[in-house]
């Protein structure tokens, strides 16, 4: 059995003049999951719909599951699920009746189906909630159920675009919980996200994509290695020693010292901790008492900022990419 849960080659999209997907390679191994990250109008949802079969290729390739997606789309889509960037549900029926549909939509029996949405709506903590109207369920309700409606028939792969996109905090960390749960399961999930704390959460590899191309992959802890320093910050005890510990944190590092508002600290980019040691033992042979220093990784943040030359901020959508799907569209 190939190992990848995802391959594409060369895969590039089109709308109009302008090129949301050039060129994207991606190899994909099976299990766990696989982040894509980039602002709003990097190309991630695009590269998603290529690969859940609901728009075509315009050059390139794209294997999902050993399968074609242009040549063998019916196969691909009986074996993958999606859950959009919005709701795919049917705002006057309950959340119970939603499950029930699509059980019934998947070729559940009606004892299959009932029986199916029970499990759902317990393992998701939305029994309670049950009979209400969906459209009466808050935003963190919606995406628990959404996310249920996409397994109603456990996927081999889960595509999961911008999942948390407008949620607090509470719903957030519920919604990755979810997806840790499926993953446990034997479920492979590619997460499409803006949210750099979100990838630095959930994601075992990382796929960085900017302008409709890739320009980084690894693990989060690889990434952060790649900008090649972390954050030294320090606290002298007493103010009036910040000076003399700048000279010395500056001859003993070989960097650039930086003084913080807080009239106590100092901050400084470091390649490695060996230097920082050498450094604090020159503090303590100077006489100058630390009341705190700390040593960091970069966090995605400054990942994203170095890589790309700007921040993880919303950039001119994708043209002709829609964001919404629907789970109906899987059991055409």
């Amino acid at each position: 059995m190939n190992d990848l849960a995802i391959e594409t080659s060369g895969l590039v999209k089109t709308f109009g003049t302008t090129r949301a997907v050039d060129g994207v390679d991606l190899a994909i191994a099976r299990g766990g999951v696989h982040a894509v990250l980039g602002p709003n109008g990097a190309g991630k949802t695009t590269v998603m719909r290529v690969l859940a079969t609901l728009t075509r290729p315009d050059a390139g390739t794209a294997r999902v599951l050993g399968r074609d997606v242009v040549s063998d789309s019916k196969e691909v889509r009986r074996r993958v699920s999606l859950t959009g960037q919005f709701a795919s549900l049917d705002e006057d029926l309950t959340g119970r009746d939603n499950l029930r549909l699509i059980g019934r939509l998947f070729g559940y029996s009606g004892r299959g189906a009932r029986s199916r949405a029970e499990e759902l709506l317990d393992a998701f903590s939305l029994t309670d909630a049950g009979d209400k109207q969906v459209k009466k369920y808050s935003g963190g309700m919606r995406r628990r159920l959404d996310i249920a409606a996409s397994i109603v028939v456990t996927p081999e792969l889960l595509f999961l675009d911008e999942p948390t996109t407008g949620l607090d905090p509470r719903s957030r960390n519920e919604v990755w919980d979810i997806v840790r749960a499926m993953v446990s399961g034997g479920t492979t999930v590619l997460l499409t996200t803006q949210y750099l704390e979100e990838a630095d959460q959930l994601a075992d590899r990382i796929t960085v994509i900017d302008r409709g191309r890739v320009i980084a992959e690894g693990t989060s802890a690889e990434l952060k290695a790649s900008v090649g320093s972390g954050t030294l910050v320090v606290r002298v005890m007493d103010r009036a020693d910040r000076p003399a510990a700048r000279e010395v944190l500056g001859r003993e590092l070989g960097v650039e010292v930086r003084e913080e508002i807080d009239p106590s600290a100092l901050t400084a980019n470091v390649a490695g901790s060996a230097g920082v040691t050498r450094a604090l033992t020159a503090l303590e042979d100077a006489g100058i008492i630390l009341a705190q220093f700390s040593l960091g990784q970069p966090t995605l943040d400054e990942v994203f900022l170095s890589i790309t030359g700007h921040t993880a901020e919303d950039v001119e959508p994708e043209r002709g990419s829609t964001e919404k799907t629907s789970t109906e569209e899987q059991a055409a």
